[in-house]
């Protein structure tokens, strides 16, 4: 199952790119200087962020919640980390192989600089606080920031989380589990 995800995956990084309908939401959602952040992203992350973006909604209207902005902006940006660093397809490749075979190993290689053979690793591991940071430098509120930052932690220490700030991250980091 997991394994056809990943195919999935990888198609879509050949394939996908943002709609028009979807570039308007994203200006809909974001700032101006957000909205070039977005911009720096691959087509393929961009529109894996705004499915992430679609899914969160639709999951929140179904519960009749209105999703809250900082979680909209998170969904958009929490992979904008990326950028700072594009990674190449075949780089792509080799994170995902390597976090299946050697986990490990893949987490010790992520706290390297990003130069040689670690960068893929190093740019897995490290988006999270780059994109957190490059997103508080154009004015995300607090939240979006910390839930960028914290979207790819393991899971949180309840299965049921214990304040909102968990409950949108758990919903995050699901829809983009899943994306």
């Amino acid at each position: 199952m997991r394994w056809a995800y990943r195919l999935r995956q990888f198609s879509e990084a050949l394939l996908a790119a943002p709609t028009p309908a979807d570039l308007a939401l994203v200006r809909e959602t974001l700032t101006p200087g957000q909205a070039a952040l977005f911009a720096r992203l691959h087509p393929s992350e961009q529109a894996h962020a705004v499915r992430v973006l679609r899914e969160v909604q639709t999951l929140c209207q179904e519960q009749g919640l209105e999703p809250p902005a900082d979680l909209r902006v998170a969904a958009l940006l929490h992979d904008v980390g990326k950028a700072r660093y594009p990674l190449r397809l075949w780089e792509r490749v080799v994170i995902v192989l390597g976090k299946a075979l050697l986990p490990a190993a893949a987490t010790r290689w992520g706290q390297a600089p990003p130069r040689g053979w670690k960068r893929p690793f190093v740019i897995a591991a490290q988006h999270p606080v780059w994109g957190a940071d490059m997103a508080a430098e154009q004015g995300a509120p607090p939240r979006a920031v910390t839930l960028i930052r914290r979207h790819q932690d393991g899971p949180l220490p309840t299965p049921h989380p214990q304040n909102e700030e968990e409950r949108l991250l758990a919903l995050l980091q699901a829809v983009d589990d899943t994306n």
